[in-house]
């Protein structure tokens, strides 16, 4: 399998290609390998591509006005990732977007997108749906840090992405669950006397 394989594969669950349409599409990608610590979005650029991830690991975090790092995301192999409302807007990113791992990804273009909804309307309806999940996906993340304790942050957390535990360092998994390293470390050493 090639990593176009793994793109079309992720593409197909929400709508079928046919083989022009498939080749069409892989015409429009870039392979790129980034280094650990390499980011591929930083605040005061456009995110001028969707990022497919074939391997690896990124986070995307925000800095404060004091300079603090808040993890808002966390991404692995066959997911997307970018500064979604830079990337619609073509308006300077406000996220960085980094390797924590040597990875490969896929990228597109925003022009390239745009044309590609003209020939194959049906990536349209692809695009949309990975919107429609994100946005699923943030609403969830936003009621959760709303409205849960941060041990039961905690749990959501090792519930839904426990594989997370052994790819993402333990002051990144703290930030994205917004608490200091410390006191993830004291939930932890709980839940393991339990």
């Amino acid at each position: 399998m090639n990593d176009f394989d793994l793109i079309i594969k992720n593409v197909e669950r929400f709508i079928t290609l046919n083989e022009e349409e498939k080749q069409l599409f892989i015409s429009y990608l870039r392979i790129v390998k980034v280094k650990k610590k390499q980011f591929i979005v930083q605040p005061g650029f456009p995110c001028h591509n969707r990022s497919y991830i074939v391997s690896g690991s990124f986070q995307t975090y925000l800095l404060d006005g004091n300079g603090q790092e808040h993890v808002v995301g966390l991404c692995v192999e066959d997911w997307w990732a970018g500064d979604f409302e830079s990337y619609i807007t073509q308006q300077p990113a406000t996220m960085f977007l980094e390797a924590l791992e040597n990875s490969t990804i896929i990228q597109l273009n925003y022009e390239d997108e745009q044309k590609l909804y003209e020939l194959v309307p049906k990536f349209e309806r692809f695009f949309r749906r990975q919107v429609e999940q994100g946005t699923l996906a943030l609403r969830m993340r936003l009621r959760w840090a709303l409205s849960s304790t941060a041990e039961e942050r905690y749990e959501e957390f090792i519930q839904r992405y426990p594989h997370f535990l052994q790819r993402f360092p333990q002051y990144i998994i703290a930030s994205y669950l917004g608490m200091t390293t410390q006191f993830l470390s004291k939930i932890r050493n709980h839940k393991g006397k339990s």
